[in-house]
C-alpha cells in the first residue's frame, strides 16, 4: 500500500516586517496554492491550520480562522500547535486524513505576525512552564541556545567563527534570487564579522530575525492529483518524532540534560532521529537525496543538520561547506531557498515555506536557483519541547 500524497498546489505571502494581520499573509498564501494547484475552494474538504500564539484567539484556532476568511464551505478543520515544527504537524494532519480515504483534497495553512526582537513568551506567571522558567531565571532567549550550540561546535570540531559566516554568505547568495524572502542582498565576511555580538561566539547576522509571513500547500490522494497532472510532486514520509530517554543534549527551553547514569544514551541523537525515521519509512536514504531544506535559526545550527540529516559524519559538516557541496551549483545543495538566513522565522508557516520551496524544485521551476536534476529532497527542522520535523519529497 502507498503512503504517499500529492503536493498538488504551494503558495506563499513574501516574509517581510509588514505590521498586519496574520489572517493577510495566510489568505494570500492559499489562495495562490489554491490556483497553483487549480483547485477552487469549495472543493477542500479539510482545512488544517498552523497556530499562531502571538496574535489572540485568532491565532489559537488558525485552521477556522482561514477557513471563515476564505468564506465558509463546510470542510472540516483542525488546527496544530508543535512550535516551529507546526506546519509539518498540520501536514501530516492532512496527509493521515488523506491516506485514510476520508478525504481528496486539504489545504494546509501557516502565518505569523510577530513582534519585534526576540520572541518571548506570552504574559503570565507560570511556574511549571520551562518556557516561561528560562526567561525568568536566567533571560535565556533563543539566541542564548544558540550561542551554547555553536560553543559546543567549536568545542567538539574545532569550528571558527569564519565557518559560521560563510553559512552566511552561501544563504545570502541563494537568497538573491528569491521573491518571497525577506533579505535578498549579497553579504561579505567583513560585514558579518563586523556586526554585533549577541551570543557569543554569534553575532547578529549568524541568527535569523523574525518576521511575518505566510506559506500553503494543497495536498491530495495521488488519484486526484493524477487527473489534474502527469508528474504529482510526492510526499513519501512526514517524521514527527519525539526525543528517546536520556536525552543528553541540552534542548531549547531546558535547563538540564536528561542524566545518563542509570540508562544508556540512545544510538542516535533527538536531531538525527528526525530525519531517520523519515527515511526508514520512505525507504530513501541520505545517498538519494538532491537537496535539502533545513532550519538554520543560526548559521552554526545548520552545520549541525548537515550531519544530523546524514550527509556526513559527526565534525564533517565544514568540510562539505568549504568544498561548495552544500552550496548552489554543488552536488547537493542545502537552504537553495535562502533558509531563515533570508526569510527570518515565521513559526507555524516556515516548515510549509521549506514543503513550497523543496516542490518547486522538484518541478523544476525554482527560477535562477534551480537545482539541477532535483529528484528528491528532504525539509528538516525541530520545535519546542520534543517536536521533531521532516519532510520527504519526490518526483
Amino acid at each position: 500500500m502507498s503512503h504517499d500524497v500529492a503536493v498538488l498546489g504551494v503558495g506563499m505571502h513574501p516574509w517581510g516586517k509588514w505590521g498586519r494581520s496574520f489572517v493577510e499573509y495566510g489568505v494570500t498564501a492559499a489562495e495562490r496554492a489554491l490556483a497553483d494547484a487549480g483547485v477552487e475552494w469549495n472543493d477542500v474538504q479539510f482545512v488544517v491550520g498552523g497556530e499562531t500564539v502571538r496574535n489572540g484567539y485568532g491565532g489559537y484556532v488558525a485552521g477556522s480562522t482561514f477557513a471563515r476568511a476564505l468564506g465558509w464551505n463546510g470542510s472540516r478543520v483542525a488546527t496544530c500547535y508543535a512550535a516551529c515544527a507546526s506546519g509539518s504537524a498540520a501536514i501530516e494532519a492532512a496527509r493521515t486524513r488523506i491516506l485514510a480515504g476520508l478525504c481528496d483534497v486539504a489545504l494546509v495553512v501557516g502565518a505569523d505576525t510577530t513582534p519585534k526582537g526576540f520572541l518571548a513568551p506570552n504574559s503570565g506567571e507560570r511556574w511549571d512552564d520551562p518556557d516561561w522558567l528560562r526567561f525568568r531565571l536566567v533571560g535565556a532567549t533563543n539566541p542564548t541556545y544558540f550561542g551554547l550550540y555553536a560553543r559546543r561546535r567549536m568545542d567538539l570540531y574545532g569550528s571558527t567563527t569564519a565557518d559560521f559566516a560563510a553559512v552566511k554568505l552561501k544563504n545570502a547568495l541563494h537568497g538573491l534570487h528569491n521573491e518571497n524572502a525577506r533579505f535578498r542582498k549579497e553579504v561579505t565576511l567583513e560585514e558579518v564579522e563586523m556586526s554585533p555580538v549577541v551570543a557569543d561566539p554569534l553575532r547578529l547576522l549568524d541568527i535569523c530575525a523574525t518576521s511575518d509571513g505566510g506559506a500553503a500547500v494543497v495536498l491530495t490522494s495521488m488519484d486526484y492529483a493524477r487527473r489534474h497532472t502527469t508528474a504529482p510532486v510526492r510526499i513519501r514520509a512526514v517524521s514527527t518524532v519525539t526525543p528517546r530517554f536520556p536525552n543528553t543534549a541540552l534542548d531549547m527551553p531546558d535547563l538540564s540534560t536528561d542524566s545518563a547514569v542509570a540508562v544508556c544514551e540512545p544510538e542516535q541523537s533527538f536531531r538525527a532521529s528526525i530525519a531517520h525515521a523519515a527515511y526508514e519509512e520512505a525507504g530513501i536514504g541520505p545517498e538519494d537525496l538532491s537537496l535539502a531544506e533545513v532550519y538554520d535559526l543560526s548559521t552554526a545550527l545548520e552545520l549541525d543538520w548537515y550531519e544530523d540529516i546524514g550527509l556526513c559524519k559527526p565534525g564533517g559538516a565544514e568540510g562539505l561547506l568549504r568544498d561548495g557541496v552544500t552550496t548552489l551549483g554543488g552536488k547537493l545543495p542545502v537552504n537553495p531557498s535562502g533558509g531563515l538566513a533570508c526569510f527570518g522565522e515565521a513559526v507555524p508557516a516556515q516548515a510549509i515555506a521549506q514543503v513550497c520551496e523543496i516542490t518547486w524544485q522538484l518541478r523544476g521551476a525554482a527560477g535562477p536557483r534551480q537545482v539541477e536534476g532535483a529528484r528528491v529532497g528532504v525539509t528538516a527542522n525541530q520545535g519546542l519541547f520534543g517536536h521533531g520535523s521532516a519532510v520527504l519529497l519526490s518526483t
